[in-house]
């Protein structure tokens, strides 16, 4: 399967994003409200600057407490971005995020980004595709 057929499932431009300057309490606001693990950082919504996790939060939380929460997100977010691109597959972008140790990741047309997929909608894809092959696999067997 490829990304553009998860995208496709999702509902369209619904990625999450905030600007460079946004508190990071104000962010953990919008991550617990919307009950998303990740916020697009960007000036724009269309080009990324970077991403802020709940572990990105979690780690400087555990680092230096609560007074984080009043930094601006471009202090914390991740700024190395590896994204993908809508002709990929699932099995790349799966291995992608588990080399990286990272949940989202944005999909890019060039600079500009067109959706967001997480691990989970990657998991889901691939779940089906499976289940897909088995029925395949099970009708050449009965013969039908």
């Amino acid at each position: 399967m490829l990304v553009q057929q998860i995208l496709s499932g999702k509902p369209e431009g619904v990625v999450v994003t905030v600007p460079p300057g946004t508190s990071v309490a104000e962010a953990v606001e919008i991550l617990s409200a919307r009950r998303i693990g990740a916020l697009i950082v960007s000036t724009d919504g269309r080009h990324v600057a970077g991403i802020l996790s709940e572990r990105d939060v979690v780690r400087e939380l555990g680092r230096r407490g609560p007074a984080c929460l009043n930094d601006p997100v471009e202090k914390l977010m991740t700024t190395a971005i590896i994204g993908c691109s809508t002709d990929e597959s699932t099995e790349s972008v799966m291995q992608k995020m588990t080399d990286g140790r990272f949940r989202h990741m944005p999909v890019m047309q060039g600079a500009v980004m067109v959706g967001l997929i997480s691990i989970g909608d990657v998991v889901k894809a691939r779940l089906s595709e499976l289940a897909m092959e088995k029925d395949a696999l099970e009708g050449m067997i009965k013969g039908f």
